[in-house]
């Protein structure tokens, strides 16, 4: 499967024993549902795409710990450490409706439509486009980075909230936004 298809969703950051445990950082929300996508696959310098098992995990303090099949001791384990952990996207579960993964998202191209419903621009202006989604609690953050044919140079932070977001094009790449450039 092309890497394109993958999600990152975690990394092994150390050893955890000598029998071939290690520590896991989660990316997943909730950080548990990082066990729910099997099998997980990291990235070889030499061997491409490795497929790994996990067959037993625990919570250990704010990580996880977890054993590979096949994994078990600790030099074999030093193995996999500083690894990122990928999954196959087609793994996730379908959204709803106007519902959507921040991966998704991110790389989208935003445009204003105007400053508020009552004053539309003329035209759409180009703002730039998502380069990561924050999470705030009362909503999600867009960030958005200039790009090369955006209005100017400047990085924003948009809410994702119905009162700003009008629409979201992932086949066209783009947002939909009621947003005063100059904020």
């Amino acid at each position: 499967m092309p890497a394109d298809e993958r999600l990152l969703i975690g990394k092994i950051v150390a050893v955890y024993g000598v029998r071939g445990w290690l520590k896991i950082d989660s990316y997943t929300e909730p950080r548990e549902n990082l066990f729910e996508y099997q099998p997980w696959y990291i990235k070889d310098r030499e061997k491409g795409w490795r497929v790994l098992e996990v067959d037993q995990h625990r919570i250990h303090g704010k990580r996880y710990v977890a054993h590979l099949r096949g994994v078990d001791d600790r030099d074999r384990a030093l193995d996999y450490c500083h690894r990122e952990i990928y999954v196959d996207k087609n793994l996730l579960p379908e959204l709803g409706e106007d519902e959507f993964y921040h991966h998704q998202l991110q790389g989208l191209r935003i445009y204003s439509l105007g400053q508020s419903e009552q004053e539309k621009f003329p035209e759409r202006l180009l703002l730039g486009a998502v380069t990561s989604v924050m999470e705030t609690g009362a909503n999600d953050v867009l960030v958005v980075s200039p790009s090369q044919d955006s209005i100017d140079e400047r990085e924003r932070l948009l809410p994702w909230h119905q009162d700003y977001v009008r629409g979201v094009d992932l086949y066209a790449g783009e947002i939909e936004v009621i947003w005063d450039p100059d904020f």
